[in-house]
């Protein structure tokens, strides 16, 4: 069996390879020749899968190891019998620690706290629903939008967009679609970022087509007290530079990029292909996951919970690191910009959810070990006594 996958998913060839013969391409340039001889075919979003790819090729079943499928044509697919599977909710965890992560850094740049500020949240899903239940550990008020959501019935919390996006932040985590009751191409327009408060702090982790990104870039022009936060790009890899120095917080679409989210999608189509081919499943993601290093902090200020659990989750992970590398596309020629977009997601460094963290705390209060519990943590200690700095782990001072 003839295996042809994206070189950027993780672990695929020691995933697949008692399924067959793997053999790694680039997603992006992926074409029909490459793939005319292939059984299966594992891509992420960055590959239009479609007729011009497939047709005439043997592929008999197509996994994306992606939490969305705007990049595959699915009637094409059901025409012509091919098994298609993504892996939904699995960098979901990951993105919502980067919201975390953003609203982190920004309470630090702009000297507020969280607790007591509204967030408004668009989309309720896989994403949504963890960005919100980290921030409510946070005590923060959550206003929700999904209309798909509303209309299953059962819901009574959901708000009117009107309603979401007069909160302080506003954090979109919604599919990309053009099409249906509710399309999500360009959402964020000129008309909703107009409702928006003019010091707002507005964040996109979904996906870049999501935010008219000429429509943002006016926005802010007008609104130099407001605050943006972009993961995602329209026309990615070749994005706008104008809009990257007028936003807070820039990133080349890694907010789902955790070790343990990328592996996951992994497993979930692997798992998806063994039961599409009638074969078992001997290959998992818990027998790769390296084990991480703890967190180990001296608590200064023990009676500020809140700075204590900001400095944890910023040791876990820092947004500040992948912002810092993007911005530095303008030190590159104009042609080799989206190459080095493209290559810094593909040389991303490992990142760990928090779910992997042990974090000791010298000198810190209930408190903060109880909001870390909340927010994902694997396990929190507390001693009165000085942190000990071991060989490997994160230490530091809040």
């Amino acid at each position: 069996m003839k295996i042809i996958a994206d070189e950027n998913i993780p672990c695929v060839e020691e995933a697949f390879a008692a399924l067959g013969e793997v053999t790694l391409v680039p997603g992006r340039g992926l074409h029909a020749a490459q793939v005319h001889d292939a059984d299966i075919l594992l891509v992420r979003s960055v590959t239009r899968v479609d007729e011009s790819l497939l047709e005439g090729s043997s592929v008999r079943f197509i996994g994306s190891a992606t939490i969305g499928f705007d990049h595959v044509d699915l009637d094409y697919l059901q025409q012509r019998g091919i098994g298609f599977s993504t892996a939904p909710g699995s960098n979901a965890t990951s993105a919502a620690e980067y919201v975390l992560s953003a609203i982190m850094v920004l309470s630090e740049r702009y000297g507020f706290e969280p607790a007591g500020k509204t967030v408004g949240i668009v989309g309720h899903g896989n994403v949504g629903s963890r960005v919100r239940r980290r921030l409510e550990a946070l005590g923060m008020r959550c206003l929700l939008n999904d209309p798909p959501l509303q209309l299953q019935g059962g819901h009574t919390e959901y708000l009117d967009l009107d309603s979401v996006l007069q909160a302080d932040i506003v954090t979109v985590h919604v599919p990309y679609t053009r099409d249906g009751r509710w399309p999500t191409h360009h959402l964020v327009d000129a008309d909703f970022l107009a409702r928006l408060r003019q010091d707002a702090i507005l964040l996109n982790t979904s996906r870049g087509a999501v935010a008219d990104n000429p429509a943002l870039v006016a926005w802010l022009a007008r609104c130099p007290d407001a605050a943006v936060v972009l993961d995602v790009w329209e026309g990615e890899p070749a994005i706008s530079l104008e809009l990257m120095d007028r936003v807070a917080l820039a990133t080349p679409h890694i907010g789902g990029y955790s070790l343990d989210g990328k592996l996951r999608g992994t497993e979930m189509i692997y798992r998806a292909a063994c039961e599409y081919l009638g074969r078992e499943c001997d290959w998992q993601v818990d027998n790769v996951l390296p084990i991480a290093a703890p967190i180990e902090l001296a608590v200064t200020e023990p009676n500020d919970w809140f700075e204590t659990v900001r400095a944890v989750v910023l040791a876990c992970y820092d947004i500040r690191t992948d912002d810092a590398s993007l911005r530095a596309i303008r030190n590159v020629r104009q042609d080799e910009r989206p190459a080095f977009f493209d290559r810094l997601r593909k040389e991303y460094p490992v990142r760990r959810e928090f779910s992997a963290m042990t974090v000791r705390l010298a000198g810190a209060v209930p408190a903060a070990a109880r909001v870390l519990d909340e927010l994902g943590f694997r396990e929190v200690c507390v001693s009165s006594e000085s942190a000990t700095h071991r060989a490997g782990g994160i230490t530091g001072q809040v």
